[in-house]
């Protein structure tokens, strides 16, 4: 049968239907009654459609994870350029510093996402109310499936607040029970609901829909949920919903050659045996700005550039086919430099399909990002535009499209919410925390897909290369910055000297290079414990008389 890719729009029924402006408000709509929405199929198969966009929202090309944007700039992997406030812009730099500690206010306004994402909860469950409501007008199967799609996005949308806030305000679709005042669940409570609403979409859903690719499966449910059972530390939970996924045939993508290994991030659907969860845009919309925010500045010098790879994640990456590190020491000196080449041909495909590189071809140019080259060189906040250079000496090449070369059009490439390298990941981290067998082969099929050796690990080496495959394989994909506060890791990573990143500034003369090392930082980065809880918002805290701010923030 031809597939049928799904359109992810609203109705106007649908936006009357879920458009009410708080908990409370059941009035009846007035563009389309509710029984002519509930008795058509197709109606409401376009009302579970208005959800799909939340797996985008919270994605890497959007700022529903954070109002910094991409989370990885808040890490010692990717440097945002600019100290101005803005998304995308600065906002990233003025988290990371702290100077002089956040504000509850602003923590919840940057990392909270806590009134966007009750809104969205809100319509999850208006829409599981009218199901039970109307449920009569379908068959078992239809209305099951409607309720396990529905279901998989109220637990999609929990597991976005329990990642950032262990207690949260749990609602169900009994609407009529809602009270303007609700306490806080505990951390349990919440867990249970998001293992309960994954589960039964993984168990619920087919494992392929015949005609309409792009729904939710239940091998995306069974990914997210061994996501969501890593955070809530429930291992075992974790590990048996990646053991699901693994049933289900999804296969690694090649990655002995960075063009090979690029297509796992960038190509959807029969094109990626890899890709678990995904979502797609349109020139017309739905689309994103992913290669205008971080493409070259020599592509198109108003724009690009916002935020590059730093040292330390280039650092990061081992020599192609036998492994280990290259020594970087030549390329530390911070005073004459060096006019040596750096070791980057001889870096696994890993680093080529996700670094541009000083020499490196790009969109049949070679990439200048040196002092007065094509792309640019400019020093982190000394009051000069951007204009698209980089502050590190390198600029990210991970999940942008080189074909893309007119700059009047959006972009299009999909966002791979979860492919399976992240679920083998996960399946590694769960077994190492059970102390079950699995850890290794799981790293092992990781690295051998990019034709890196390994070597068995135990004990904390073996956790040890967990994050750092985690690190690598996930990188720029939304994982790191939470992956560190998970682990309790980032006040320690990322305050004082030693979190400041580093780059290399290069200057051409005649027809050699010179390597400066460079601090990209400029001042000590702070990130306090505190910041493991985000606060509540001033709205929740203005509104509801039940819940009162966490300690630490007051």
């Amino acid at each position: 049968m031809k597939k049928k890719i799904i359109n992810i729009v609203l109705l106007a029924a649908t936006v009357a239907m879920t458009g009410c402006n708080d908990w409370l408000d059941m009035s009846p709509t007035n563009k389309v009654s509710e029984k002519i929405v509930w008795s058509d199929v197709n109606y409401v198969t376009q009302y579970v459609n208005g959800f799909y966009p939340y797996i985008s929202r919270y994605g890497a090309f959007e700022t529903g994870d954070s109002q910094v944007g991409l989370t990885d700039g808040l890490t010692e992997t990717l440097k945002f350029g600019s100290a101005t406030p803005g998304t995308n812009v600065g906002f990233a730099n003025i988290i990371a510093f702290a100077e002089g500690g956040l504000a509850a206010s602003t923590a919840a306004f940057h990392f909270g996402a806590w009134d966007d994402t009750y809104t969205r909860i809100r319509r999850v469950n208006e829409f599981l109310y009218g199901l039970k409501k109307y449920g009569s007008n379908f068959d078992g199967d239809t209305y099951k499936r409607f309720e396990a799609e529905a279901r998989f996005f109220r637990g999609f949308l929990y597991f976005q607040l329990l990642k950032r806030t262990p207690e949260v305000i749990l609602y169900n679709e009994d609407l009529l029970a809602i009270t303007e005042n609700k306490a806080l669940s505990t951390e349990e409570e919440g867990w249970n609901m998001v293992e309960s609403d994954l589960s039964y979409a993984a168990k619920t859903l087919p494992a392929k829909w015949d005609n309409e690719a792009g729904r939710i499966t239940s091998g995306a449910a069974y990914a997210m949920l061994s996501r969501a059972m890593l955070y809530a530390k429930r291992w075992q939970s974790a590990k048996t919903a990646a053991e699901e996924v693994f049933k289900l045939g999804y296969v690694l993508m090649p990655g002995k050659t960075a063009a090979d290994y690029a297509k796992a991030f960038t190509s959807m659907r029969d094109g990626n045996t890899e890709s678990i969860l995904e979502y797609n845009y349109l020139v017309g919309g739905p689309n994103h700005s992913w290669d205008k925010l971080f493409m070259p500045g020599g592509d198109n010098t108003t724009m690009g550039g916002r935020a590059t790879p730093t040292q330390e994640m280039v650092e990061s990456y081992e020599l192609a086919t036998t492994g280990g590190y290259p020594d970087w020491t030549p390329w530390h000196n911070t005073t004459t430099g060096t006019t040596d080449t750096p070791p980057y041909a001889q870096l696994e495909p890993r680093f080529h399909a996700s670094v541009l590189y000083n020499g490196c071809e790009w969109k049949g140019r070679a990439l200048e990002p040196y002092v007065s080259g094509k792309d640019g060189y400019a020093v982190y906040d000394d009051g000069s535009a951007l204009n698209g250079r980089t502050t590190t000496g390198y600029y990210l090449r991970k999940m942008l499209n080189e074909g893309y070369t007119d700059y009047s059009k959006a972009c299009t490439q999909p966002w791979i919410a979860i492919r399976l390298a992240e679920v083998i990941l996960n399946h590694a981290e769960a077994c190492y925390m059970l102390g079950a067998d699995g850890a290794n082969d799981d790293l092992r099929q990781i690295r051998e897909r990019v034709g890196l050796p390994y070597s068995n690990k135990s004990g904390e080496a073996l956790m040890a290369a967990i994050r750092q495959e985690r690190k690598i394989e996930l990188y720029c994909e939304g994982h790191r910055y939470w992956d560190m506060r998970r682990w309790k890791l980032a006040h320690t990573a990322y305050s004082g000297q030693n979190s400041r990143v580093h780059g290399l500034k290069i200057e051409k003369q005649g027809a050699e290079f010179i390597y400066t090392y460079v601090d990209c930082d400029r001042k000590d980065r702070l990130f306090e414990e505190k910041l493991y809880r985000i606060p509540l918002p001033e709205t929740e805290l203005s509104n509801n008389s039940a819940v009162k701010q966490f300690p630490e923030w007051l």
